[in-house]
């Protein structure tokens, strides 16, 4: 057996583990990804979101809400959660109305839902943006990090379908205006550390509000473009393993300022420890690169992912990572403001990226869209990587100042066809033809039938759950994996797969679209392999090793544990 650092150190072992190509032609049918819209009287979710918009365009009423899939009770099943606004600085919720709360909703396994907010115990209370679910205590539950202009919450799961607000004897307590966050290993101890985005120094006393004027000179306020607040340091929390953190500081983390809205950790050089990008709005975006032994480095300039191809800064909100081009990096996807085009950074050996949007098409398809969640997966289990992207402009007002641009936006699909990613939005689904103020973007299979499915959050309105209902003719496995020497959500770990003839590769992130986290088990689809010859999993540090599965059964879901295979 050799250890992970072997593997990935080696350039022998990762090639011959990565030869294909990995997006090689294969005998899989091209089958078009379809997705249909849940309606709440089909799924009992009831609940909208709350912008607390008023006359005055406040912007933090434009940035939320972000939403998660999780299994808070370990039944094997999804369950959701969403996050709404609360009291702040600028709002208070009018006397007499029912308090706005957050939601959690509990999967019945039959394609419908239950709100146990209150009987859970996570209802919020402040003016809520996003939710990072993770294991921090590797006690089997997942944990919920809750982020907020104001106060963010730490809940703490109980393991009978409660929670309890552990925020201050955690000591991770902030204040400030915090948007997303990401739970991931960067120390390589097996527990799980806590990467908080912060955004910009906003405060009400500021006194500070954006207006134009209508056609007849009358005046009317919109939202600011955020370059006129000034950044803020994002924070990095290390688990001490005794239910407390501690904030790093000292570090190139600590030291730059940014006003960050979206991240992920990803290994992007494949060296065994876990990198941070960072997607800025309106100043440059973060690479903050892993030196190990608690050392940073910021690289974004020099990795050339800080700014646009012309040199300019952009507004990045959602962000993600994956292996786009099957040479065994993770490349990289930023969703922007609208004339900015999104981008797609392809690695080069994890050492720089250059952007490939144009060559995709999604430069085109984007350049009047503002993009928020964004998430790499496999759509239609052909084992490639496709990419789903929820749009929306920040200000509702926009149309009076920009004629081509409009606040609510389609949702956009693109698949890859084994070559590039291709727009197949107009195919796949009536959804994609309507338009939305979406904003966090979670993916999760809420009903176990091996196909992806899709939680949208809406500014202001009902959240969009999307079914994935592509037609069958794909296989597929599903894999839960259980670290015992690494951090129990396996985050870092490399899967490999092989069928059909066609060797595949994935590496587990951390975090990734805007405000959400995501289903923690990963679809591995097969195309019309009848079977899956090898699966091979590469454990994080500190164990590192690497185990080797046969037999392996296929069409269904999988808990794999580190050291002991498969378990159920």
């Amino acid at each position: 057996m050799i250890s992970r650092r072997e593997f990935l150190q080696s350039p022998i072992l990762l090639a011959a583990a990565l030869k294909g190509p990995l997006y090689a032609a294969d005998a899989s049918a091209a089958i078009a990804p379809r997705f249909e819209s849940v309606p709440a009287s089909r799924s009992g979710i009831t609940w909208v979101h709350e912008n607390a918009m008023s006359p005055q365009r406040f912007l933090p009423e434009s940035l939320g809400p972000g939403c998660a899939f999780l299994d808070y009770d370990n039944d094997g099943w999804m369950d959701l959660y969403l996050v709404n606004s609360g009291p702040a600085d600028f709002f208070q919720p009018l006397a007499g109305q029912s308090p706005l709360k957050n939601a959690l909703y509990h999967n019945n396994r039959d394609g419908t839902f239950t709100d146990v907010t209150d009987r859970a115990g996570v209802a919020g209370g402040t003016f809520g943006m996003g939710v990072a679910a993770g294991d921090y205590d590797n006690d089997g539950y997942p944990d919920l990090f809750v982020t907020a202009y104001g106060r963010p919450m730490l809940y703490h799961n109980n393991g009978d379908g409660t929670f309890t607000d552990v925020t201050n004897r955690a000591g991770i307590a902030m204040s400030g205006w915090t948007t997303s966050a990401v739970w991931f290993d960067y120390d390589n101890d097996g527990r799980l550390d806590l990467f908080v985005c912060s955004y910009v120094d906003y405060d009400l006393r500021q006194g500070l509000l954006c207006a134009d004027r209508n056609r007849d000179g009358s005046l009317y306020y919109h939202y600011c473009i955020p370059h006129l607040f000034k950044p803020t340091p994002s924070a990095l929390w290390h688990n001490n393993g005794n239910g407390t953190f501690t904030r790093v500081t000292g570090t190139a983390i600590d030291r730059a300022l940014g006003k960050a809205l979206g991240v992920v950790a990803t290994d992007l050089d494949n060296n065994g420890l876990l990198d941070l990008v960072v997607a800025n709005d309106t100043s440059p975006n973060f690479l903050f690169r892993n030196r190990g032994k608690g050392q940073w480095q910021e690289d974004g300039v020099k990795a050339g992912v800080a700014y646009s191809a012309s040199g300019n800064p952009r507004s990045g909100m959602g962000v993600d990572a994956a292996d786009v081009n099957g040479d065994g990096f993770p490349d990289i996807v930023v969703a922007n403001i609208d004339h900015e085009n999104f981008s797609l950074y392809e690695s080069h050996r994890g050492d720089f990226f250059t952007d490939a949007a144009p060559d995709h098409g999604l430069a085109q398809a984007t350049r009047l869209m503002s993009g928020w969640g964004a998430k790499f997966f496999d759509a239609d289990n052909d084992g490639r990587t496709d990419l789903l992207l929820a749009n929306g402009h920040p200000d509702d007002l926009i149309a009076r100042r920009a004629a081509d641009v409009r606040y609510k936006e389609p949702l956009l699909l693109f698949r890859h066809d084994g070559r590039r990613l291709r727009d197949v939005s107009a195919q796949s689904g009536a959804v994609f033809a309507n338009a939305y103020a979406a904003r966090g973007l979670a993916v999760g299979d809420f009903d176990n039938d091996g196909r992806v499915d899709a939680l949208v959050g809406c500014n202001g309105g009902a959240p969009v759950l999307l079914r994935n209902v592509t037609p069958p003719g794909h296989h597929w496995v599903g894999v839960r994996l259980q670290g015992t020497a690494c951090n129990r959500d396996a985050i870092g770990a490399r899967i490999t797969w092989s069928a059909g003839g066609v060797r595949r590769s994935r590496f587990r992130s951390g975090g990734g679209s805007y405000l959400s986290s995501h289903d923690p088990r990963e679809v591995l689809g097969v195309g019309t392999a009848a079977k899956i010859d090898t699966l091979e999993i590469t454990w994080p540090l500190p164990s590192g090793r690497t185990e080797r599965l046969t037999n392996v059964p296929i069409d269904r879901y999988l808990t794999i544990v580190e050291g002991r295979g498969i378990q159920g």
